[in-house]
């Protein structure tokens, strides 16, 4: 399979952050009440990860290995205050509905992840590739797990009122267990589909882990420093 093609593959679907990897679910299960505040998020964090990945790429052999997790948030954190403030300009109802989550990108896991295990090992391109993927996948899962929850929950979808479901909610999908239990009913749909588990047991150990040339590199500087 072609470099790209199999990067956009394993950013929407083979290692889709949150029903394969389970990354950034605070604002998967906080803000998915809404369908349009929840693409909202994804479109957002997409633009975090585009962001951070194109400077990381372009950055990372000027940037000290040891040094390399400060700065990554100090680049995740620029990007992260410029849609903060656009959001807030120019569309404050979405501003207003995403709250402190929106900010809080800054510490998403899928950006860190993307910037560690992608981007500060790739070229530019392929890192751009990548962040657009991943935010993608983000922001299919957002739209899924907002889409079932506004509609049985709200009886509506994208605030448009259903015949039927708009007269006969069921209010638990809008709270809290109502996130975890739509949440659990796709990632189990999805591994059905699949006829695979999202995360096999086998790979819990370091060889296949992403971030072990990573390890082997901070094992290394431990040992310069003895």
């Amino acid at each position: 399979m072609n470099k790209k093609i199999s990067i956009i593959y394993n950013g929407i679907i083979k290692e889709n952050a949150v029903f394969v990897l389970l990354l950034g679910l605070c604002p998967a299960l906080a803000v998915s009440t809404d369908t349009l505040d929840a693409i909202g998020m994804g479109l957002a964090t997409t633009f975090v990860l585009v962001g951070s990945n194109t400077a990381i790429s372009l950055l990372r052999k000027s940037i000290p290995f040891k040094v390399r997790i400060p700065c990554f948030i100090v680049l995740i954190a620029g990007f992260t205050t410029i849609i903060r403030l656009l959001v807030q300009a120019y569309i404050y109802d979405l501003y207003t509905a995403l709250g402190i989550f929106l900010p809080l990108i800054a510490v998403n896991c899928i950006v860190f992840a993307r910037a560690e295990i992608f981007a500060s090992k790739n070229n530019i391109l392929d890192s751009i590739i990548d962040a657009v993927s991943v935010g993608i996948g983000f922001t299919l899962a957002m739209f899924l797990i907002s889409s079932l929850r506004e509609i049985f929950g709200n009886g509506t979808w994208f605030r448009m009122a259903l015949p039927f479901l708009n007269e006969n909610k069921i209010e638990i999908f809008i709270l809290a267990p109502g996130g975890f239990i739509v949440f659990g009913l796709l990632i189990a749909i999805i591994n059905k589909i699949s006829n695979e588990k999202a995360i096999k047991r086998k790979n819990f150990g370091c060889e296949h882990c992403s971030s072990k040339a990573s390890c082997a590199k901070i094992s290394s500087a431990k040992e310069e420093c003895k």
